[in-house]
């Protein structure tokens, strides 16, 4: 295997098997350098780094608004394998800066694939790098902290590493970041597009529901499925609404959704809304990722930054009243500090990976948050009760005003 050298008070770094010249580079702010090939679009992107455990799902990885200002390393070697398609986006654009794999994408082997994943991402401006020692990458994030990136792309491998360097020490990093505002609908909308289903595919919700108004920090299309499939009428509101916006659309729950960025940026226009909320209204509140993390803000708690955050479609999550253990999906460099819960705000989910909180709610009515992503898109379908949860909660809310 051939070796580059980056730079003279640099150690050299192995390339990819087979290449004479390395048509892609990665330069961490700690002077850590990388070496493979390029594919996708060509350029170069400054991000927070962190690595994604989950096996499959990279389109909807790479679409994630929760992944805003970062490059994903990808732990699974076989990324790319089943092609890209239309439908799997959880928006409309990829929000990821970037993707690191450990092998090249192959030509792709499955029936929904409309195309492979080094053009979808050429399409939408994103650079792809392969043959990266992912597993050093890996370890070197876990042990030293999510580093901010620089990644380029140049088919004829000219690197300047002096400026990448410089730009990857230079880049502020997530935290203080308002990445919401980046990410957010620009106006409302209504959405009533239901789950992927066997033939039809995505069906439309045509029967009344629950109304519900969805504020949208970043949210995932899925999600949005998942609670129009359970019984909602939602409509979805900027990330930057009041509580007067809000209950102008006379809800009857309250919906918070994922997004990127350190939540005590956006809980600066977002905490005075929800408290508002909580305040004067009994409605029933659901919150996810980001938005469990407003929802705890509101209600008197601190977040903090993790180490490397949980990043994948294999974290076990307990569920402290039933001691049900479920495998979730999880994207967050930001945790809410369980230690910071005010009296009457109980903990109800814990990761079993690290004892991080993943959930709270408060005592006596119903209003809950998860810090794992229960719309399982990717991964499993542990943790859709939650949905249900909600929508029970509003008939129940219904039934006793009647």
């Amino acid at each position: 295997m051939p070796q580059f050298l980056a730079h003279t008070d640099q150690p050299l770094v192995a390339g990819p098997a087979g290449a004479r010249r390395p048509t892609a580079c990665i330069v961490l702010n700690d002077g850590q350098i990388f070496y493979g090939t390029g594919f996708g679009a060509t350029g170069t992107a400054v991000a927070e780094l962190c690595f994604n455990t989950a096996m499959t799902g990279y389109q909807e990885i790479m679409t994630d608004p929760s992944y805003a200002g970062q490059i994903v390393t990808f732990t699974f070697p076989h990324i790319g394998n089943v092609g890209t398609n239309d439908e799997d986006d959880e928006t409309a654009e990829p929000v990821a800066s970037g993707m690191i794999v450990k092998w090249d994408p192959t030509a792709p082997s499955n029936w929904r694939a409309a195309g492979t994943l080094s053009d979808w991402l050429e399409k939408r401006g994103r650079i792809g790098i392969g043959g990266v020692d992912t597993r050093r990458l890996t370890r070197s994030i876990r042990l030293q902290g999510a580093p901010h990136a620089v990644i380029a792309h140049d088919p004829d491998g000219n690197f300047d590493l002096d400026e990448m360097l410089a730009r990857a020490k230079a880049w502020p990093g997530l935290e203080g970041m308002d990445l919401a505002r980046d990410v957010t609908c620009a106006q409302s909308y209504r959405w009533n597009e239901m789950r992927w289903a066997w033939p039809e595919g995505y069906a439309r919700r045509e029967t009344p529901g629950h109304r519900v108004v969805a504020i949208d920090y970043g949210a995932k299309r899925n999600i949005l499925r998942c609670l129009a499939s359970a019984g909602c009428d939602v409509t979805v509101l900027p990330a930057t609404a009041t509580a007067e916006d809000v209950l102008a659309h006379d809800p009857e729950g309250i919906f918070l959704s994922n997004g990127p960025g350190d939540p005590a940026a956006t809980g600066v226009y977002a905490v005075p809304m929800m408290k508002t909320i909580l305040e004067t209204t009994d409605l029933p509140v659901f919150g996810i990722c980001l938005g469990h993390q407003m929802l705890a803000l509101a209600l008197g708690a601190r977040t903090i930054k993790m180490n490397h955050g949980h990043h994948g479609a294999n974290h076990p999550v307990k569920e402290l009243a039933t001691g049900k253990v479920e495998v979730t999906s999880m994207n967050h460099g930001f945790t809410v500090d369980s230690q910071t819960l005010p009296e009457g705000v109980i903990e109800t989910h814990v990761s079993l990976f690290d004892g991080s909180n993943c959930g709270i709610a408060i005592e006596g009515r119903p209003v809950f948050s998860v810090q794992h992503h229960p719309e399982a898109s990717p991964g499993p379908q542990d943790s859709f009760y939650l949905f249900e949860r909600f929508v029970a909660a509003m008939k129940k809310r219904t039934e006793v005003a009647a």
